[in-house]
């Protein structure tokens, strides 16, 4: 049974970079086993809010000030290894591919031994089933030993989705995680992204228009650090409430 219960609860969510004011006084809720697309135009806010999720801005030493809610626990508060476990259950999959520098197999393995499995059949078996999760398997199954730098982009972003998964999170954040790919790598990864949603929440920046409609079950719209609207797809894409939204949607836009 699905739990109703949003898996992300953001409660007045501010960053500051500085005296400079990223988002501002965000509070928006993320519903389980859905793909959210975080929409708008460029420099709006879209990957701090993001990257607020799991706490990567704490890399920028950037200010935050609120309440983000996950799985019951407030991660802002959270110090030390509760930090790091945290960001386990919440994979990230950047703009480009960065593969490890060993095998395509190996790139797998050291996240599935990460869960403490070492046994040759059940690595390789969990190698095996991850990257069918990325759609991936039937192009690399005869060339595991060879080096991701052998496979295009789009493979690369898929190979490193697989990954991504191999440590179980129940969340991926990806930011425009197709931004660098062709349109076949493109519909590879979106098709991922919706077979995958049944068993875990995707979160996806993507400044495509296009891409938001197409998969999105739930969207944010955010302009100048503000969340304009948010709500279920269909209804922000048909009806939408704010007439900002409205615009971007038309695409006049300014």
């Amino acid at each position: 049974m699905t739990n109703n219960q949003p898996i992300i609860d953001i409660r007045n969510l501010s960053v500051h970079a500085g005296e400079t004011k990223l988002l501002n006084n965000i509070s928006v809720k993320i519903p389980r086993e859905t793909i959210t697309v975080i929409m708008g135009p460029s420099g709006c806010g879209k990957t701090t809010l993001l990257r607020s999720m799991n706490r990567l801005t704490d890399l920028n030493g950037l200010k935050v000030k609120g309440q983000i809610h996950f799985g019951g626990q407030e991660i802002l508060s959270l110090r030390g290894y509760h930090v790091s476990a945290m960001r386990q259950r919440m994979g990230l999959l950047s703009q480009r591919p960065y593969p490890l520098p060993l095998s395509i197999f190996e790139n797998i393995a050291y996240a599935v031994r990460l869960k403490g499995i070492s046994r040759k059949t059940e690595v390789r078996s969990q190698v095996e089933h991850y990257l069918k999760l990325a759609c991936l398997w039937d192009e690399v199954k005869d060339r595991l030993n060879q080096s991701p730098s052998t496979l295009s982009i789009g493979q690369q972003q898929r190979l490193c989705l697989a990954r991504g998964l191999a440590v179980d999170p129940e969340v991926i954040l990806a930011d425009e995680p197709t931004s660098a790919l062709d349109p076949i790598s493109t519909q590879a990864i979106e098709q991922s992204f919706m077979q995958l949603k049944s068993d875990y929440t995707i979160i996806l920046v993507s400044h495509i228009l296009r891409q938001a409609r197409r998969i999105a079950d739930h969207v944010i719209f955010m302009y100048m650090g503000e969340m304009i609207e948010s709500g279920d797809s269909q209804t922000l894409f048909s009806n939408p409430e704010n007439e900002m939204t409205k615009k971007y949607l038309e695409g006049v836009f300014y």
